[in-house]
């Protein structure tokens, strides 16, 4: 393809259901406030995060609230004129860890000093801008699908070893004294110092506890569906405020300062007004500095390429069934022109964000899976009350189907049809079609394509600005048990993780896996060969996670991921069985039922299930979707046959 060819198609094909993303949104109605406060807690938690965390190591330079300024102004933009608004943007650890890196850089040049950092880190997102938009003007998306599981879960290991490093790093501060603060305060004494940080392990575990149990909520027997469902969607947010209120229930006698709590100006402070005006410090630069920039931005646009497309592919898998063409090229050019934005406004970049971008399309799925089962089950139900025949029923709820449905495919009308014709034989009898019972069985995953959830939640980010006096109290504790939940929760569904975990499990016991779902390549590769390969692919993950060590060079840690490509399709199948290396870095997730088969989820919940009950039936199907997908948002292939699967 020639230049421009690939943005433009992306920008042709999306621009044509435009109106149309407006329109569903529309026509949703209030309902369109589930997945937007959903995922608008699942973004900001991480911003807040990630803006203490930038606070402690650039000096207090950059907080909380540019993480949010930044997270809200560019998610607006992509609302409004990205390719695909399904992709959730924000500030992701990769970029803390540049920022971190180039903050150390600009301290040990005194002819730039802390002073110029914001200057000088802006002329990194210029030269970062132009070559994304290189990128994406020369179709290197296109190289995206030589990215294979290998890179995408080592990336992934990467960023929680990072999350949980930070979590004991931030634990183990709260016993001592903060850099800059006066040690001959009260709070700063040996016994308060200690006390401190008795609550900071208190508070963090205590989040971390709860917040995995109340992920979990969905498969509780207690409660009701709804009440299961509220807690199991937004039970972290929930944990962090009960446990910000939790420490207010301290003694009086305690110094203020314990626990301790979030650092960071007011938005309208004078310290969070000067990153406005840094371009005119941009010009202070020394020219060597400016030209050597480029070298730092040579990274950062190779990371945050394949941390976006990354992020972009997981939110529209091919197993979401969208209907709706996807942009690469063109969402990495506007992904270019958001970095420059947020460099010359003294910002830190932005980029696609997981798993918060495929759990985006998954509330939408769940979402548009309720408006289209609840038509598709009364129109059924008044048929069936007129005693219409088969024919007659399926040609209702095909039309039902192709009304909330713009473009359904042959095969999805298809599966309708042979759910309702079909008749199954039992004692010699027919049974009858049961509208609640049996369209579960076909029914695709469909995802309501729109864009107003995306602009929405950015605006409530937005408004999150005026909440920094609240944010403020919450304690830098709870943000580390927040940061090894985030690391803990990532590595299920993870299949390098779930490798290490099976070289611990001697052969012997290998059968308890087998007896659960699990992976296929369980079954299908020798032990010897997932060892092998779990072993080179671990040392390949220190040499990554060792040159973030480096104080200069750790900006030369993406460079190991791109090797990945030419490693995999060299070096890799001349040491391994091309079958088995298929299996063991294949592009999806695939799971096979193991040997004991409990009742499906789908047939317990109609038994127990009633007309009325409709609020049931939406946290039912989240309940189904969470059993479909692993915790990085990956939808689950299941199959039994594992070869008759792939011919």
């Amino acid at each position: 393809m020639g230049p421009f060819r690939g943005i433009t198609e992306d920008f042709k094909g999306r621009l044509e259901f435009y109106k149309q993303d407006w329109i569903c949104a529309i026509c949703t109605g209030v309902r369109i406030l589930a997945p937007t406060f959903y995922i608008f807690f699942a973004s900001a938690l991480p911003v807040i995060a990630f803006g203490e965390q930038l606070n402690r190591e650039t000096g207090g330079i950059l907080s909380t609230v540019e993480t949010l300024t930044s997270t809200a102004i560019c998610g607006i933009i992509h609302s409004i004129f990205g390719g695909q608004p399904l992709l959730i943007v924000g500030i992701a650890e990769p970029t803390v860890i540049m920022y971190t890196i180039l903050y150390s850089f600009c301290t040990k040049r005194p002819e730039l000093g802390a002073k110029l950092f914001l200057a000088w880190a802006g002329w990194v997102c210029v030269w970062t801008s132009l070559l994304l938009m290189l990128l994406a003007i020369f179709n290197a998306c296109s190289i995206i699908t030589r990215f294979t599981r290998v890179a995408e879960e080592l990336f992934a290991m990467l960023i929680t070893v990072l999350f949980m490093q930070q979590a004991i790093e931030g634990i183990l501060s709260e016993f001592k004294i903060p850099k800059a603060e006066n040690p001959l305060l009260e709070e700063y004494k040996f016994h308060w110092c200690y006390t401190n940080g008795l609550l900071a392990i208190i508070f963090s575990f205590g989040l971390l506890f709860t917040a995995m149990v109340s992920r979990s909520a969905r498969k509780w027997r207690y409660l009701t569906g709804c009440i299961r469902g509220v807690i199991a969607d937004y039970g972290v947010p929930i944990m962090v405020v009960c446990w910000t209120a939790l420490s207010y229930t301290i003694p009086s006698k305690v110094p203020s300062g314990v626990p301790r709590r979030l650092l960071c100006p007011l938005p309208w402070e004078p310290e969070s007004l000067y990153h406005w005006t840094v371009v005119k410090d941009m010009g202070k630069i020394p020219l060597p500095y400016i030209f050597g920039a480029f070298i730092p931005a040579v990274m950062i646009a190779g990371l945050y390429f394949f941390d976006h497309s990354v992020a972009s592919k997981m939110a529209q898998q091919k197993e979401f069934n969208l209907q709706k063409p996807s942009a690469y090229h063109y969402d990495v050019f506007l992904l270019g022109i958001m970095t420059l934005i947020c460099g010359i406004l003294g910002l830190p970049p932005v980029n696609g964000v997981l798993p918060q971008s495929p759990m985006h399309t998954k509330s939408l799925a769940t979402l548009r899976r309720q408006l289209i089962r609840r038509k598709l089950v009364k129109s059924a139900k008044e048929c069936i009350k007129q005693q219409g025949s088969n024919s007659e029923l399926y040609g209702k709820m095909r039309a039902v189907f192709i009304e909330m449905d713009a473009a359904p495919t042959v095969k999805e009308l298809e599966t309708l049809k042979e759910a309702v014709m079909k008749t199954n034989e039992k004692n010699g009898t027919n049974e009858k079609f049961d509208p609640i019972k049996h369209i579960d069985a076909y029914f695709p995953v469909r995802v309501n394509e729109q864009r107003m959830s995306n602009l929405l939640q950015s605006l409530l980010i937005a408004l999150s600005l005026l909440a920094v006096p609240i944010i403020k109290r919450i304690p830098t504790s709870v943000l580390w048990g927040y940061f090894a939940y985030m690391a803990i929760d990532s590595l299920p569904g993870n299949q390098f993780w779930e490798r290490i975990l099976l070289l611990f499990i001697s052969p012997r016991r290998h059968y308890k896996i087998l007896e659960g779902s699990h992976a296929s390549f369980v079954e299908s590769v020798p032990y010897k060969t997932i060892a092998t390969f779990t072993v080179l692919q671990f040392l390949y993950f220190a040499i990554c996670y060792g040159l973030t060590w480096i104080p200069i060079g750790g900006i030369l840690f993406p460079l190991p991921f791109f090797l990945l490509i030419a490693i995999r399709e060299r070096l890799l199948p001349k040491l391994f069985d091309a079958n088995y290396l298929q299996e063991l870095d294949a592009s999806e997730y695939e799971e096979i039922i193991g040997a004991p088969h409990n009742i499906p989820l789908m047939e317990k919940d109609v038994r127990t299930s009633t007309d009325n009950d409709t609020s049931e039936e939406d946290y039912y199907d989240a309940e189904l979707l969470d059993e479909m997908t692993t915790n990085r948002g990956e939808l689950k292939c299941r199959t039994v046959n594992q070869n008759d699967s792939r011919s």
